[in-house]
């Protein structure tokens, strides 16, 4: 499986070849050759049109062939020279290439196994880490003394505040993302503009409710803390006097049982409060995460905006039907320039083969559009709308200056 960095890297080491000036079966063998020899992946054709971005469903499982007829010509090794007749040797070279792919594949086959070995070691851990923690959850609710339920409810408190740490984190980079965002975006788009400063401010208030939530969790434990202190202290105060009167050790004694309960009473409430924090800053981290996807939207949407130009789509339809019926001549198509090319839709078919499916190339600021399959070329032009209606008319137009 290949990585997502192994991916792009492997596409600008394509994007550099096609600058080059490579052709399309050069980009595919280059690709099948990486794929195989450096990533153990079989070259497949949606593998290999997904990295070089060109090439047809005829054109590609063509090229992979050609891989394969290569590696199998590469894979005749002679063994050298001697009273060896001809016919062995080249049998004998066979044989070792079917043995080094069974090696390979043998190979393969071990480092699966192992893997999945590990894969299986390391849910039985987790397993194990899982019925650990239940144990001691368990082990947990049966102690009954008051100091035991507090450092358990301190350690909880920790670890919701270590959460709330996290979401607020998680809600800064949000911020910085939205920022990044709003700097790409262009100055006179004054809609989205405000939309994206509502939810700035939206996004700001979502974090204030979060820093005061912290705060009243952070206060309650405090108070509730102290109570359950205050509550043992008097507990203790009272059962001193009991040793000495023995008489009211019994009266005593149940005004201490009931200290104990209203405690638990209250440390159960405690519990339920963190509760209630927890879900209502889970609710918020989803409401952030709408917000980021909204804002990702937008940017798209912005995109879009800039490639069309502000140009409508029916006088872009019209004027691109203009140019590709030949109705526009050289200096029109100059003065319209690249602004209706965010509405240009290539051709599928070659007019002049009627077979291979064109490619638009950009060399140094000039758009050309050619055919793989006969070499037939529209001419560099300044704007994708000069080279399809050039690529149309059948036959090359000056090129504008």
């Amino acid at each position: 499986m290949i990585r997502d960095e192994e991916r792009l890297a492997l596409r600008e080491e394509l994007e550099t070849l096609r600058a080059d000036g490579a052709r399309r079966q050069e980009l595919s063998l280059h690709a099948c050759k990486r794929l195989f020899f450096d990533f153990g992946i079989r070259p497949s054709m949606a593998t290999v049109r997904d990295l070089t971005q060109t090439g047809s469903a005829s054109d590609i499982p063509k090229d992979i062939e050609l891989f394969w007829q290569r590696i199998r010509t590469a894979s005749k090794v002679r063994v050298g020279s001697g009273a060896i007749p001809p016919a062995l040797e080249e049998r004998a070279g066979e044989l070792l290439g079917a043995l080094f792919e069974e090696a390979r594949s043998l190979a393969r086959q071990t480092l699966e196994s192992e893997r999945e070995a590990i894969d299986a070691s390391r849910n039985d851990a987790e397993q194990a880490l899982r019925d650990a923690e239940a144990r001691r959850l368990a082990a947990d609710e049966m102690l009954q003394r008051s100091e035991t339920r507090t450092e358990a409810a301190w350690a909880r408190v920790r670890e919701l505040e270590n959460q709330l740490a996290a979401s607020s984190a998680q809600g800064a980079s949000h911020q910085d993302n939205l920022q990044a965002t709003v700097l790409r975006l262009e100055a006179g788009n004054e809609a989205l503009q405000k939309r994206i400063e509502a939810e700035q401010a939206t996004n700001a208030g979502l974090r204030d409710r979060i820093d005061g939530l912290n705060e009243e969790m952070r206060r309650s434990t405090e108070h509730y803390a102290q109570q359950i202190k205050d509550a043992l202290a008097e507990a203790e105060r009272r059962v001193k006097p009991m040793l000495v009167e023995l008489d009211s050790l019994r009266t005593m004694s149940s005004t201490w049982q009931a200290a104990q309960r209203d405690a638990s009473r209250k440390e159960f409430d405690f519990i339920q409060q963190l509760a209630t924090a927890k879900a209502r800053a889970d609710r918020l981290d989803a409401v952030l995460r709408e917000r980021s996807d909204e804002v990702d939207g937008l940017t798209r949407q912005v995109s879009t905006l800039k490639a069309q130009q502000g140009m409508d789509g029916s006088v872009a339809v019209v004027l691109c039907a203009l140019a590709q019926s030949g109705r526009l001549t050289a200096s029109e198509l100059a003065q319209l320039g690249t602004v209706v090319d965010g509405h240009v839709a290539l051709p599928t078919r070659c007019p002049n083969c009627e077979e291979g499916e064109p490619e638009l190339s950009q060399v140094e600021g000039r758009i050309e559009l050619s055919c793989p399959e006969c070499d037939y070329t529209s001419g560099a032009g300044l704007s994708r709308l000069e080279a399809i209606a050039r690529f149309a008319a059948g036959k090359k137009m000056p090129a504008t200056r």
